[in-house]
């Protein structure tokens, strides 16, 4: 039986060297041993061959050949490799996850750009040494105690503070807006900078550090408040509208002329505002009016340019319509210009809330906002301004008072479409000092004579430094 299975294998390899060779030519069976016998040369070892095999076999002749089996393949021969299992599992990893990361490379490069975006005013690096701070006497031995915040606006928050027996404002910038502080700290070291018109300057400070670093802005506190603040709760006489009107033509005029050196000060150059709005002008107990925001101010030093004069800064309600439309003439008068038509806006604002007319008093609205609103879109203002040419309405008994026809006019002109057109803010202030005086004149006695004087007087030319 054992012989019998040895046969078996050897038939079967042979049957397969038979397929190999092409043939096989007899086989003999003695006793428990088979012999097989094939054309050609005796093969009595089993070899394989082949390189990659997936079945072993080999070829031999004689009996129990396949006995030991040995694997020797023809390295001369052609190389068969076998085909790579298809990468099922990777394909779908990188089908599934290549989106994916795409998406999160997106949103990192957003972030990225956002985080390191241009501030307004040029690259700001935290660790940048502001420079030397303006002289602060003794600030750093009188204790500070914020009480309380009076006002929040688009580059920090108002504190009223108490410094010594005396209360302070403290306008506290977050570190993101340190450029601004900078710019407005260093408009009010300009020399000549002390005006009874202009908010006073106490000191600068850097607080905190790294991440958590504030910068605070110290000057005068004003009970009263901003000039929107007051027009909301209180409507104004005419002497009191006329009084808050010419100090403030007074401040403006004041920036924006060159001032000679003098009291043992540098010359002042002019300075533009940029910002002018009545939510920037102070009021001071006697309702003198002084301004401040100075964070988008520029100055305009002779031979040295003015520094960074962004075209669209400033608020948008506000905006003349040169700077809706983005055709600034960047230079010192064309800036000038810019504070002059936002001028006419705020006189608007104290004209709507005089009671000296007869008739009655409207509740305080923004410019514009009766047209579109309380939160206009730039889009609305570049239509409404710059294409229909429109600006807040006059009412009848307004032109009916005497003064305040007077003081249309001179808004008109303020506001003027054409910005060569405009009055500068001296001009202003003389308007409004001489209808002032005119009309201070006036009794119920002799109404009509004053009403023809006021009407016939020859108004301060528009000529001016603009």
């Amino acid at each position: 039986m054992l012989s019998f299975v040895r046969l078996s294998a050897v038939m079967r390899v042979s049957d397969a060297c038979s397929t190999e060779k092409g043939f096989l030519s007899a086989g003999t069976r003695k006793g428990s041993t088979s012999t097989f016998t094939v054309s050609g040369s005796l093969r009595q070892e089993c070899v394989a061959t082949e390189e990659n095999p997936q079945v072993f076999f080999c070829c031999c002749e004689g009996n129990f050949c396949n006995e030991r089996f040995t694997h020797l393949p023809d390295v001369g021969g052609p190389v068969i490799e076998p085909p790579p299992p298809a990468p099922v599992l990777l394909n779908l990893l990188v089908c599934s996850l290549l989106p994916v990361t795409m998406l999160s490379m997106a949103l990192l490069l957003c972030f990225w750009m956002y985080r390191h975006r241009k501030p307004p005013y040029g690259h700001v690096d935290i660790n940048e040494d502001p420079g030397a701070s303006p002289p602060s006497p003794l600030l750093g031995l009188k204790p500070l105690q914020l009480l309380e915040v009076k006002a929040r606006g688009r580059f920090g928050c108002v504190w009223k503070a108490q410094m010594m027996n005396d209360y302070v404002a403290v306008k506290i910038f977050p570190i993101q807006d340190k450029q601004s502080w900078q710019n407005e700290r260093d408009m009010f070291s300009t020399p000549g900078m002390k005006h009874e018109n202009l908010l006073h300057f106490i000191a600068a400070e850097k607080r905190g550090s790294n991440l958590e670093t504030e910068f605070w802005l110290i000057t005068e506190f004003h009970e009263r408040g901003s000039l929107t603040d007051y027009l909301k709760g209180s409507v104004l006489s005419w002497t009191d509208l006329c009084h808050i009107a010419e100090t403030m033509a007074c401040g403006l005029a004041y920036l924006h002329e060159d001032v000679p050196r003098c009291k043992g000060e540098g010359p002042k150059p002019a300075i533009a505002h940029r910002d002018f709005k009545s939510k920037n002008v102070m009021l001071k107990a006697d309702l003198s009016a002084v301004l401040g925001d100075l964070g988008l101010a520029v100055r305009f030093e002779p031979g040295k340019p003015p520094g960074d004069t962004h075209g669209q800064v400033g608020t948008w309600r506000y905006m003349a319509p040169e700077v809706l439309e983005g055709a600034i003439n960047f230079q010192r008068d064309a800036f000038l210009r810019i504070d002059m038509y936002a001028v006419g806006l705020v006189l608007w604002e104290l004209v709507s809330r005089c009671k000296a007319a007869d008739g009655p008093v409207d509740e305080y609205m923004l410019p514009f906002e009766e047209e579109i609103g309380q939160h206009p879109s730039l889009e609305d203002l570049q239509d409404l301004v710059v294409h229909k040419k429109m600006r807040p309405a006059f009412k009848d008994c307004w032109l009916k008072h005497s003064g305040l026809a007077q003081l249309c006019e001179t808004i008109e002109e303020c506001w003027d479409h054409d910005a060569e057109a405009r009055l500068s803010a001296g001009c202003v202030e003389e308007r409004i000092s001489q209808i002032r005086r005119l009309a201070s004149v006036t009794t119920s006695d002799c109404l009509l004579s004053t009403v023809t004087s006021l009407t016939n007087v020859d108004l301060p030319p528009k000529e001016s430094s603009i």
